[in-house]
């Protein structure tokens, strides 16, 4: 067989349109300071861009959308900007879900969210109802999250259920492993976009993250429109994805 039509020599077909993309939202405190502005204000720009980037990955058909909101480090955040972040976050959940019912779009959220306290638990817990039919886009939202505590907390949960002679140590694979993390169920993704230039995964889906494509881009988050999300996925798309193999 020649060079030419052996398929074992012939490059890798360009990656399809991605069914999963995440994204660190970066930038909105530089966004604010960079024009004199509290950075909580930063973070409500920020709100803005989360809702249109929402609106045009329905658009792009994009099934899964996993946005990075608030990080387990950011809670050593000055006290004023955490409660900022927090206030905005509940106002979010009360003004959203209506819109993203009617939008036929289903809101998970993800992390340890229970260090909000109970009125920000039961928010999120009657959001996640209300969008539970949506089929057009399935968003999750990760909030108090840390991939390092989602992968300890599994490992415990794997050696409970061992001690418990439920699992045997040998029967635990990587999609075994997968159900005990909070992602259970949700596909990986495809794409991770992080904004501001910043080129680092900041403790964001470790695990999930094995095979996934990176585009970084030179915006910062509150500035994000349908075009960036769109550019980013036309460069996913040009890819290559071999998974380890070659070529």
């Amino acid at each position: 067989m020649s060079a030419v039509t052996d398929p074992a020599r012939q490059p890798a077909a360009p990656a399809d349109a991605p069914a999963h993309v995440a994204i660190i939202m970066d930038g909105n405190r530089r966004w604010a300071q960079g024009r004199g502005l509290p950075v909580a204000l930063g973070h409500k720009a920020g709100a803005e861009a989360a809702r249109r980037t929402v609106e045009a990955a329905a658009e792009l058909g994009v099934s899964w959308l996993t946005l990075f909101a608030f990080s387990s480090e950011n809670w050593r955040r000055p006290l004023e900007e955490v409660s900022a972040l927090q206030g905005l976050l509940r106002l979010y959940l009360r003004a959203e879900v209506a819109t993203l019912v009617k939008e036929g779009v289903r809101l998970r959220i993800i992390g340890d969210y229970a260090r909000f306290g109970p009125e920000m638990v039961r928010a999120i817990r009657a959001a996640e109802e209300a969008t539970a039919a949506g089929t057009r886009l399935n968003l999750n939202v990760a909030l108090s999250y840390g991939a390092r505590d989602e992968i300890l907390a599994a490992v415990r949960a794997a050696m409970r259920e061992v001690a418990e002679g439920r699992l045997a140590p040998e029967a635990l694979d990587e999609a075994r492993f997968g159900t005990l993390l909070q992602t259970a169920g949700m596909p990986d993704p495809d794409l991770i976009i992080r904004t501001s230039g910043e080129q680092r995964l900041s403790n964001f889906l470790l695990w999930q993250a094995a095979y996934a494509e990176f585009v970084f881009q030179d915006v910062l988050w509150p500035d994000y429109r349908a075009e960036h999300l769109a550019q980013a996925i036309e460069d996913f798309r040009r890819r290559e994805r071999r998974y380890g193999a070659r070529s």
